[in-house]
């Protein structure tokens, strides 16, 4: 390996192998992450039975508590998320203690009772995998936190490296040579969206500060997280238990004068120690306009009704990691700009991804000589997860629409067939023939894409669904332009005796 000489050439080094060694990982986050800006549109083609009509809120949450306290009057704690236009079912989790394990359930909003509507994750799933990677949530996180600052790294590196970088924007010499056409491709979407690539890391990097760098809330709160919150204005300073049992007011009374304080419904509710004399009721409401990710709190005594307090105004600090969190998810952006959120979301995994391609093709031996063990690794890996990855998506949106609707664990079901359908495309990836491997690997989740608005049509058949089914119906077209371009690109890079040899034997 040949050592940088420059400062510039240290840069390129340092970009080009930062780059690679997460690339793999980031394409998936950049990928899952991407598509969770349609996360609630994912959730209702994946939960086709749900209504689009609201259901009362007031009665929704007297029908969960009249639930949970049938099934855990003993629990440490209570959610209970009320039905809203984004999710007509009433959603509800409780747990015994505050680390978990968490328990959850759907409940017919109506009856109160667990509802029918078919088990999924919905795209809650590619949220958490964004940023968990469906692995325990602390050792995801780590993860993914750290592929976040290399790529931070990768990011500055790359525009030291590109001192003609505005100049290279505009420039893509798609026929000179295969790596001048995968640079140009890979230097336009990183130019492009770079405002966006470098907001979209960093906010991340600060969403998960408090995990990275816990030292000074642990100093000077002494491990106390809950008083911390309560004092950064997050949260409303609990109450402990009172030791003794008490009987609470149904939660619709409670949601009742929530809204009567507010005028506005709260989005979800929580109950700390249930069950207890002492029991507390949180309403959360939705976040007011704006970046800052802070939702409005009332508590109230849960066996009087009482108000006990309302959140406290949060600092400036506080303001300012909320605007970040604001900005990373987007929940301030009305359709256009989410839209271009998402294109910009796409712009960055087509960087990542134009990136290792470059890298086997910048590396490929010359003259038919023989590919070394690293770089067949990785191109292995390159279309492992750039071609497998969407295939292992397709699967999880058809196991949606496939498997029984009474299936037990069925939502596990999906997930399992989203990796197992994305495993399956990365080993089969490593037997295409090296000349179509690309066009074959794209091949696959083109016509997995274009079978989910047919699978939806014989099985749903919902009019409301059509957007999100064309929308499927268009990825799977642009996979397949992809792959009849990259099967041209074989094609003309064989040698002319070869072609004419192979038109002959055709």
């Amino acid at each position: 390996m040949n050592r940088p000489k420059s400062f510039r050439q240290s840069m390129a080094w340092l970009h080009t192998w930062s780059g690679l060694v997460v690339g793999w990982v980031l394409f998936a986050i950049f990928v899952t992450g991407t598509a969770s800006y349609y996360r609630t549109e994912i959730s209702h083609w994946m939960r086709p039975e749900l209504p689009d009509a609201i259901p009362d809120p007031v009665a929704a949450a007297t029908g969960a508590g009249t639930f949970l306290r049938k099934t855990m009057p003993e629990a440490a704690g209570w959610s209970i998320k009320l039905p809203n236009a984004d999710m007509t079912a009433v959603e509800v989790y409780w747990w015994q203690t505050i680390g978990g394990p968490f328990h959850h359930a759907l409940l017919d909003p109506a009856t109160g009772e667990r509802s029918t509507v078919r088990d999924t994750r919905g795209g809650d799933f590619l949220y958490r995998f964004h940023f968990e990677l469906n692995m325990p949530p602390i050792w995801g996180r780590w993860i993914v936190s750290a592929c976040a600052m290399i790529l931070l790294i990768a990011l500055i590196s790359g525009i030291v490296t590109h001192r003609r970088i505005f100049a290279d924007f505009f420039t893509f010499r798609r026929d000179r040579s295969a790596q001048r056409g995968w640079l140009d491709a890979h230097n336009v979407m990183g130019v492009l969206a770079l405002p966006f690539h470098l907001m979209i890391v960093y906010t991340g990097l600060v969403t998960l500060a408090s995990m990275l760098m816990p030292w000074a809330v642990k100093t000077g709160y002494h491990g106390d997280i809950r008083r911390y919150y309560a004092d950064a204005g997050l949260m409303i300073a609990g109450r402990p238990p009172a030791g003794r049992p008490g009987a609470g007011l149904p939660l619709g009374e409670i949601v009742s004068r929530a809204i009567a304080a507010t005028g506005e419904t709260p989005e979800h509710v929580t109950v700390s120690n249930p069950g207890d004399a002492a029991a507390t009721v949180t309403a959360y409401f939705e976040e007011p306009p704006g970046l800052a990710h802070l939702h409005p709190q009332i508590a109230y005594d849960a066996a009087t009704g009482v108000e006990l307090g309302r959140v406290g105004e949060a600092g400036a600090a506080t303001r300012t990691g909320a605007v970040m969190i604001g900005l990373h998810e987007a929940h301030f952006a009305a359709a256009p700009l989410r839209f271009l959120f998402f294109l910009c979301g796409l712009m960055g995994a087509g960087t990542v991804a134009t990136g290792l391609v470059l890298w086997t093709v910048a590396r490929a031996p010359k003259n038919a000589a023989p590919e070394g063990l690293g770089l067949r690794l990785v191109r292995i890996l390159n279309l492992g997860t750039i071609a497998g990855l969407p295939t292992g998506l397709a699967a999880y949106f058809l196991a949606n629409r496939l498997l029984p609707v009474t299936l037990d664990a069925r939502a596990d079901w999906e997930v399992g067939a989203f990796f197992t359908v994305w495993v399956l495309a990365a080993m089969a990836s490593a037997l295409y023939p090296r000349p179509r491997a690309w066009s074959i690997a794209l091949t696959v989740p083109a016509f997995a894409f274009l079978a989910i608005p047919v699978i939806d049509s014989m099985t749903a058949g919902q009019v409301r669904f059509v957007g999100f089914d064309g929308a499927m119906a268009l990825l799977g077209l642009l996979l397949f332009l992809a792959a009849r371009l990259a099967g041209r690109r074989a094609l003309a890079r064989r040698p002319a005796k070869e072609r004419l040899h192979g038109t002959a034997e055709a």
